[in-house]
């Protein structure tokens, strides 16, 4: 399964707009549009954590499918540091990188942005995929 066909087949991701914007040898970005129906704070129109986290393990799940080899993958563990609030009305990014690969583990490092200068969040994570184990 390719990475636009992996976000495609995800219901949640298609609910949240997100959008495939690169891809390539493992790396990902993904973006989604700011909605009103994901906002976690009413009163200053922030979109909720759970929003964030979702675009970027989509983001880090596709860029194990863009490895060389790859067929399938779930995530095993996904840590999220969020360092700020994203500003209302932004779209956010994510941008990941597959830095390691085992025979059936891959390790991300990804990050989240609204077009400011400073991210929102950046995540580490481990993936199992199926498929051929890439050469680096």
């Amino acid at each position: 399964m390719n990475a636009q066909n992996f976000i495609n087949a995800l219901p949640f991701a298609k609910a949240l707009g997100m959008r495939l914007d690169s891809l390539g040898d493992g790396h990902a970005e993904i973006s989604m549009p700011w909605d009103a129906r994901f906002v976690g704070d009413p009163v200053t129109g922030v979109i909720h954590g759970g929003a964030v986290s979702a675009l970027m393990d989509t983001c880090g799940g596709a860029a194990v499918l863009s490895y060389p080899g790859a067929q399938t993958t779930a995530t095993i563990d996904l840590r999220i540091d969020y360092m700020r609030a994203a500003k209302p009305g932004a779209r956010l990014v994510a941008r990941a990188e597959c830095y390691h690969v085992t025979r059936n583990v891959a390790f991300v490092r990804a990050t989240a942005h609204d077009g400011g200068d400073a991210p929102l969040a950046s995540a580490t994570g481990a993936f199992t995929f199926t498929g051929q184990e890439p050469t680096s």
